[in-house]
C-alpha cells in the first residue's frame, strides 16, 4: 500500500462509505471526473459550504489562479493528472494540501466550468455506474457524505510525504 493510498483510508469510516469510495476507485479516470461533477451539479448546495469554510483558499494559488489561465486542454490534463496520482507540477500542488483544501479546489473548478474552466462535452451521455455512484452517495447522510468525499479527493494528487512510523512498526518507545 502506498503513502497516498494509506493516508485516508480511515476518513470513510462505515462499510457503507467505504463502498462508495471502492466503487469510485473502479471507475475510469474520466469517469471520476464527470461523477465529480454531477457531484457538485446536483448536490452543491449542500457540500460547499463545508468545503470552503474550513479550507484555506490562499495556499493553492497555482490550481486556483495559474491553474485558471490555462487551455481547456492543459486544464483536463492536469485534472486527469490530479486524479491518477502522478508526479507532476500540479499534482504535486495538489496532494500537499489537506483534504478540506482539496475539496475547496475541485469546488472551485465545478463552480468555474464553463467559464474559466474546462466544461463536460455538451454530448457526455452519463453511465450507470456514474448514476449508482452518485445516488449512494445522496443516500448518505451528510457525515457520511463528507466522509466519502474527503477521502476521494485526499488519495488523488501526488505526494512525497510518507506517513510516519508508529511504535508498534518501528518497535521504539519515544524518549525523553
Amino acid at each position: 500500500m502506498t503513502a497516498s493510498q494509506d493516508k485516508n483510508v480511515s476518513q470513510a469510516l462505515t462499510n457503507e462509505t467505504q463502498k462508495v469510495v471502492e466503487a469510485f476507485n473502479a471507475l475510469d479516470t474520466d469517469a471520476k471526473l464527470a461523477w465529480f461533477y454531477f457531484v457538485y451539479e446536483k448536490m452543491g448546495d449542500s457540500i460547499t459550504p463545508a468545503a470552503p469554510a474550513a479550507a484555506e483558499p490562499n495556499l493553492a494559488p497555482i490550481l486556483l489562479g495559474d491553474y485558471l489561465d490555462l487551455s481547456d486542454e492543459e486544464q483536463l490534463a492536469i485534472m486527469r493528472q490530479i486524479v491518477n496520482r502522478e508526479a507532476t507540477d500540479y499534482s504535486r500542488a495538489y496532494g500537499a494540501l489537506k483534504e478540506n483544501n482539496q475539496l475547496l479546489v475541485w469546488y472551485a473548478w465545478a463552480v468555474a466550468m464553463g467559464d474559466k474552466v474546462v466544461d463536460l462535452p455538451e454530448d457526455y451521455e452519463t453511465t450507470d455506474r456514474i448514476d449508482n455512484l452518485l445516488s449512494q452517495l445522496e443516500g448518505l447522510d451528510f457525515e457520511g457524505q463528507m466522509s466519502v468525499l474527503r477521502t476521494i479527493a485526499g488519495n488523488m494528487g501526488y505526494s512525497d510525504v510518507k506517513p510516519v512510523e508508529t511504535q508498534a512498526q518501528t518497535g521504539k518507545t519515544p524518549s525523553l
